[in-house]
């Protein structure tokens, strides 16, 4: 068992790749944390964590798996990679349920592409990883669920189990394609980080209205900018929503409620055409449904 490992931990670094052990049997790091550190050693000026520790120097390989049947994870950053990470739905008994590939699948698809050819792993677990090699000048990190449902990705602070691991569940095996190709162009614009906007004070355009109007707005404005990433565009709508009033009864401009919100949006992630569908939306019907001044 642990020649065969030995053998896929060297296999994996003569693609040029950084590994590091996982416990026998499991996917979970073999390395010591933080609070175990001895500081010696890599670590004699600070804990280094595992993205830090793998590495493609045989000798330190040969040493560390001769010792145990360790499995191997490879660092997809310092190896210079993106893996696709296709998995299966958790409720294996709905066969209904489309899994990672198929939802990847669809989405080369509607792309104009077909499914990329590059080295693919077939998981424990039935899932397949799609390595591809990271483009140059980008760091990308890892995702989940921003390409579609049950397709995540690991990139810089993250890693895969590499093919010959063995777990309870299975092998990871390699199936398809000896070498990982480019990251294509289209999944890069997927999956390129939303440029971080100014986190200064919001600052509204200078505009006549009642005072309430404005400090409600830049209120329910700053509630967008700090929303969860998954509340983010339900904490768009109900905020706009409660401005709304405000424009119905003439104390500030819709246009500019309108432009604050989407900054606000787009700020904290969403995409221009999201923001502007939701803000519309609930403009429309806080508008719709406000009460009269004095009944409020």
């Amino acid at each position: 068992m642990s020649e065969h490992l030995l053998h896929a931990a060297l296999d994996a670094t003569a693609r040029g790749w950084h590994v590091f052990p996982l416990r026998p049997g499991t996917k979970r790091p073999a390395l010591h944390g933080e609070t175990a550190c001895p500081r010696t050693g890599q670590c004699v000026n600070g804990h280094l964590k595992w993205e830090q520790r793998a590495t493609t120097d045989s000798d330190r390989i040969r040493a560390a798996w001769t010792r145990q049947p360790f499995n191997v994870g490879i660092a997809t950053g310092p190896s210079g990679l993106v893996v696709v990470d296709l998995d299966m739905p958790k409720d294996k008994g709905s066969s209904d349920a489309p899994d990672g590939a198929a939802t990847f699948q669809a989405l080369c698809e509607r792309a104009g592409h077909p499914v990329p050819d590059t080295y693919r792993v077939r998981t424990a677990s039935g899932g397949e990883h799609l390595y591809f090699k990271a483009p140059d000048g980008l760091r990308l990190t890892n995702t989940a669920g921003t390409i579609g449902e049950l397709v995540d990705t690991r990139a810089w602070g993250g890693y895969v189990v590499a093919a010959g691991s063995i777990t309870p569940t299975g092998t990871y095996e390699a199936v398809n394609g000896s070498v990982a190709a480019p990251l294509p162009e289209w999944l890069q614009t997927i999956l390129k980080p939303v440029p971080v906007r100014s986190t200064g004070p919001l600052r509204l355009p200078a505009v006549d209205g009642s005072r309430a109007a404005l400090v409600a707005l830049e209120a329910e404005c700053a509630i967008v900018s700090a929303a969860p990433d998954k509340q983010r565009n339900t904490t768009l709508n109900r905020c706009a929503f409660k401005v709304g009033r405000f424009v119905a009864w003439g104390d500030i401009p819709r246009h500019v409620v309108e432009e604050a919100f989407q900054g606000a949006g787009e700020g904290r992630g969403l995409t221009a055409a999201e923001c502007r569908a939701t803000i519309r939306s609930a403009l429309d019907s806080s508008i719709r449904k406000a009460r009269p001044r004095e009944a409020a």
